[in-house]
C-alpha cells in the first residue's frame, strides 16, 4: 500500500465513521426518546420515569457489554462487528413499534435495541478511527463523532416530529430503523476497515500498538479523574439533551420552538467536538476543557428559569459547547494517556460508565418529575455534577507529562512525591 493508498483508505474510514455515527443508538434512539416521551406515556397511561427508564435499561446493558465489545475487536478487529450492530439496531428499533402496551414486553424490545447499539457505537468506532490517525487524531475524532453524532441528533429528532404528526409513534420508529439501515450498512460495508498492522510502505508509520492493559491504566490516578469527569459531564447533559422538548413544552414553548432548540443543542455540539479535538491537536492539555464545562452550567441555568427565545436559543448553544467538549476530549484523552493496544477494552469501560450515567440520569430527571411536578430539583443536582467535573479536570495532568508506570501504585510512592503532575 503506498502512502496515497493509505491516505485515501483513511479518508474512506473517516466518511465511513462519519455515516455509521449518524446512524447510531444517540442519533436514532438518545435524540428522538423525548419527541416520543409523552405520545408513548399518553398511549400506555404510564408516568414518564416508565418510559425513560428504557434508556436505564440500556446503560446497564451497555455497561455490561462495552468492555466485552471492546475487548473482543482488539483481538478480532472492529468491522464485521460494527456492521451487524448497525443493522441489529436498524431492525430493533423498527421492532419498537409492534409493542404490546405491557412493560415487560416494551422494556425487552429496547434491550435488543441496547445490544446492537452498543455494538455499533460512537465508542467502538473511534476505536477505528484512532488507529488509522495521529497527529490529527483528536480532529479526527471530533469530524467522525462530532459531525456524524450532531448531524445525525440534529435531523433524527426533526424527522421523528414529522413522522410522529404524520404517523404516530410506532410507525416512526420503523422509518427510522429503515433509515439506520439505508444510510449506514452500505457505506460501511465498502469503505469501513481496520488499519493495518504493518507499515503499509517505507513513507508511512505502522500505527502505534503500544499502551497499557485495562489494569495497569486503572493503577493510575488518571484513570480514575478522567472517568469521574466525564461520567458527571456525559450523564448530566445527555440527561439534559433527552429532555429539552418536554423541559421546555412543560413551560409553555411550543413543540417546534422546543425541536429547534434541541437542534440547536445537537448542532453546536457537533461542531464543537471538531473545534476540541483541532485544540486538543495543538494543546493536548485537559484544561480546555474546564470553561467548556462551565458554559454548560450556564445553558442548563438558561435551559430551566430564562424566558424568550433568545435565552432559550442561547442555553442551547452553551450546552452544545459543554457536551461537545465531553465528548470531543473522551476518546482522545484514552489514546493518548493509554496508548491503542488496548484501546477497544479501555474505552469500552470508560464507555460502560458513561452509558450507565446516560441512562441513569434521565430516568432519575423523570422521577424528580413525577414527585415534584418539575425539573428544577433534576437541573440543579446536575449543575452540582458539572462544577465536580470541573474540579476533577483540573487535577488532570497533561499527557506529555504523564508517566504511568510512576502513578501506577495509586499512592506518593516509597520517593515521597506527588503521582499526578498538574499541566
Amino acid at each position: 500500500m503506498s502512502k496515497a493508498s493509505y491516505a485515501r483508505s483513511a479518508a474512506q474510514v473517516a466518511v465511513a465513521a462519519t455515516v455509521a455515527n449518524m446512524v447510531c443508538i444517540t442519533a436514532a434512539i438518545s435524540a428522538t426518546i423525548g419527541v416520543f416521551l409523552v405520545p408513548i406515556a399518553e398511549e400506555f397511561h404510564w408516568p414518564r420515569a416508565a418510559v425513560s427508564g428504557v434508556l436505564g435499561m440500556i446503560s446497564i446493558i451497555s455497561a455490561v457489554t462495552y468492555p466485552l465489545i471492546g475487548k473482543a475487536m482488539d483481538r478480532f478487529g472492529s468491522r464485521w462487528p460494527l456492521l451487524i450492530g448497525n443493522l441489529g439496531l436498524a431492525g430493533s428499533i423498527a421492532l419498537l413499534s409492534q409493542a404490546s402496551g405491557t412493560i415487560t414486553d416494551f422494556y425487552l424490545r429496547f434491550a435488543l435495541v441496547g445490544v446492537f447499539g452498543t455494538l455499533a457505537s460512537t465508542g467502538m468506532l473511534c476505536k477505528v478511527v484512532s488507529s488509522w490517525f495521529d497527529a490529527r487524531r483528536g480532529l479526527m475524532l471530533g469530524v467522525t463523532a462530532g459531525l456524524g453524532n450532531g448531524v445525525g441528533a440534529t435531523l433524527m429528532p426533526v424527522l421523528a416530529g414529522i413522522f410522529l404528526a404524520a404517523y404516530g409513534w410506532r410507525e416512526s420508529y420503523v422509518l427510522i430503523g429503515l433509515l439506520v439501515a439505508a444510510l449506514g450498512a452500505p457505506v460501511m460495508l465498502l469503505w469501513l476497515r481496520d488499519a493495518p498492522v504493518v507499515a503499509p510502505s517505507p513513507e508511512v508509520a505502522a500505527p502505534a500498538v503500544e499502551g497499557m492493559s485495562l489494569r495497569e491504566a486503572a493503577q493510575t490516578r488518571v484513570f480514575w479523574l478522567m472517568l469521574l469527569a466525564v461520567a458527571a459531564g456525559a450523564g448530566g447533559m445527555t440527561a439534559v439533551f433527552t429532555h429539552v422538548v418536554p423541559m421546555l413544552t412543560d413551560h409553555g414553548v411550543s413543540l417546534g420552538e422546543a425541536t429547534s432548540v434541541l437542534a440547536v443543542f445537537a448542532l453546536v455540539c457537533a461542531g464543537w467536538q471538531v473545534v476540541t479535538g483541532a485544540l486538543l491537536d495543538a494543546l493536548r492539555t485537559p484544561r480546555i476543557v474546564v470553561p467548556m464545562y462551565a458554559s454548560a452550567i450556564a445553558g442548563l441555568l438558561l435551559l430551566q428559569f430564562g424566558h424568550g427565545t433568545g435565552q432559550i436559543m442561547t442555553a442551547g448553544v452553551l450546552l452544545g459547547i459543554g457536551m461537545g467538549a465531553d465528548y470531543g476530549a473522551l476518546s482522545y484523552f484514552v489514546s493518548r494517556y493509554f496508548g491503542l493496544k488496548h484501546y477497544g477494552t479501555i474505552i469500552g469501560t470508560f464507555y460502560a460508565v458513561v452509558a450507565f450515567t446516560q441512562g441513569a440520569t434521565p430516568a432519575l430527571m423523570d422521577v424528580s418529575f413525577d414527585r415534584s411536578g418539575s425539573y428544577t430539583i433534576a437541573a440543579l443536582a446536575i449543575v452540582v455534577a458539572l462544577v465536580f467535573g470541573i474540579a476533577l479536570l483540573t487535577l488532570m495532568p497533561h499527557p506529555d507529562a504523564f508517566d504511568g508506570t510512576s502513578d501506577a501504585a495509586l499512592d506518593e510512592g516509597a520517593n515521597g512525591r506527588a503521582a499526578v503532575v498538574l499541566a
